[in-house]
């Protein structure tokens, strides 16, 4: 008993020097100190579950066959993407159709669709329009568009206009609508009865063929769409017509030949072109002629 709880029989845990003889314990059930020192760490029997690699999952290609047809597949997705035409959103790309469905605009009197006038001609156009409106309850749209492709004139495309944002008599007797295409460089003028006979035909008429066409040749769309509402307004209120550029005043020389020109120098070029004719034959011939008669 002694031996058993004496100090010398718990050395073997601290002390790497074999015990005592005089311990009751065999060899055998002695502690090893080695065994306590290299004793490997408990792990665990589970393994992980290997994650598959994104590489193995995409198809290596062997030989340039398969190179060819990644490339060609790239080819067309990158043509796909440069050449197909993206959907149109918002304002910026509205159209023709656009702008009847939309109706009349709310807090203005200006549709600019085309984008072509300033923030100070339509602040100007709600301003004139506003005290037309306040004064002799009429109402004036003003529309700019790029091109038209429904209609084929500017006037059908007013009329459509004001048949599908006023489809009633009531409703459209005293609106006017401008319609200006910049692309064709045209305009168009029409509205119920009451703003027709309050402008009169001969007004309508001018506007039509003076301030809208003639500044919009010369792109100056805010003058056009202007001057125009200022001309009608002026004959809604019965004071004189301050008139509208002149197609004499605003005409462009035109870098074309005319007939007389181009069939003067068309007979020119037939006998220079039939001289070198003549000397491409003639020549040669005559030539040949020569050395012959010498032998």
């Amino acid at each position: 008993m002694e031996t058993i709880l004496s100090s010398p029989s718990l050395s073997p845990l601290f002390n790497p020097k074999p015990s005592s003889p005089k311990t009751l314990l065999s060899p055998s059930l002695q502690p090893n100190s080695k065994s306590l020192l290299l004793t490997k760490p408990i792990t665990s029997s589970l393994k992980k579950q290997s994650v598959p690699s994104l590489k193995t999952s995409l198809p290596i290609p062997k030989d340039w066959f398969s190179y060819a047809q990644q490339g060609l597949a790239a080819l067309a997705l990158s043509l796909a993407l440069n050449f197909c035409p993206l959907l149109p959103s918002g304002n910026a790309l509205a159209s023709e159709f656009d702008v009847l469905n939309e109706g009349p605009p709310k807090d203005s009197y200006v549709v600019d669709d085309a984008g072509v006038l300033s923030r100070v001609t339509k602040s100007d156009i709600k301003r004139l329009m506003s005290e037309l409106e306040y004064k002799k309850n009429f109402h004036i749209n003003f529309i700019t568009v790029r091109k038209l492709t429904s209609k084929a004139d500017a006037f059908e495309y007013a009329d459509q206009v004001l048949e599908r944002w006023y489809p009633s008599v009531e409703e459209g007797n005293n609106k006017g609508i401008v319609v200006l295409v910049t692309s064709q460089k045209e305009g168009a003028i029409t509205g119920g009865p009451a703003f027709v006979q309050a402008v009169g035909e001969t007004i309508l008429d001018a506007t039509v063929s003076e301030n809208l066409p003639v500044l919009a040749t010369e792109e100056k769309y805010n003058e056009a769409i202007f001057s125009s509402a200022k001309r009608l307004v002026a004959a809604i209120d019965g004071l004189p017509d301050p008139g509208g550029p002149k197609l004499n005043d605003n005409k462009r020389e035109s870098n074309f030949k005319t007939k007389e020109e181009t069939d003067e120098k068309r007979g020119q070029f037939s006998l220079v072109v039939g001289g070198l004719l003549v000397i491409a034959f003639v020549v040669p011939m005559a030539q040949y002629y020569a050395y012959v008669s010498r032998k």
